[in-house]
Parts: C-alpha cells; sequence; structure tokens
C-alpha cells in the first residue's frame, strides 16, 4: 500500500488558493470528526502540524476544512 501523506486543507472565506498543511499520523481521526465543530461554532484552535509547530486557525474565517491524502494521483475533490 502507498504512502499516505495527510494534509489540512483550508478554503478561506475571503477567496484565494487554499492553504495546505502537512498532518503527523497520529491524531487524524480526532481532528477530523473536530473540524465541523470547529467551523460550526468558529472558534481558534490550535493544530500539531507534521513539522511539529503548533498552527492557530480561526475557523470563523474559514469557508471549508477538510483533511486530504496529498499522495493521491488525482486531485479532483469528491473523486476516487
Amino acid at each position: 500500500m502507498a504512502d499516505t501523506k495527510p494534509a489540512l486543507v483550508l478554503h478561506l472565506a475571503s477567496g484565494g488558493e487554499p492553504l495546505l498543511f502537512a498532518l503527523p499520523e497520529e491524531g487524524l481521526a480526532e481532528l477530523a470528526s473536530r473540524l465541523p465543530l470547529w467551523l460550526e461554532h468558529g472558534s481558534t484552535e490550535s493544530v500539531q502540524t507534521k513539522e511539529e509547530f503548533r498552527i492557530s486557525v480561526n475557523f470563523a474565517q474559514v469557508a471549508v476544512a477538510y483533511i486530504d491524502d496529498l499522495q493521491r494521483k488525482g486531485k479532483v475533490f469528491g473523486l476516487r
């Protein structure tokens, strides 16, 4: 099986290119379960990146957030 490269993808409400942050494998399920709540409440949350940085994200400014595998060959959203 191919290695995965999980990333947090943020599309800002103001538009522009999405922001991509590489994520560590551990904790992905928990992060994925919390994203909808953070978006719904517009909270500011801290996320650990693969490079061991902590970033703070103001989800009130985020239109769409999801975890994607950057290793996938096709990059069309919603297709496998």
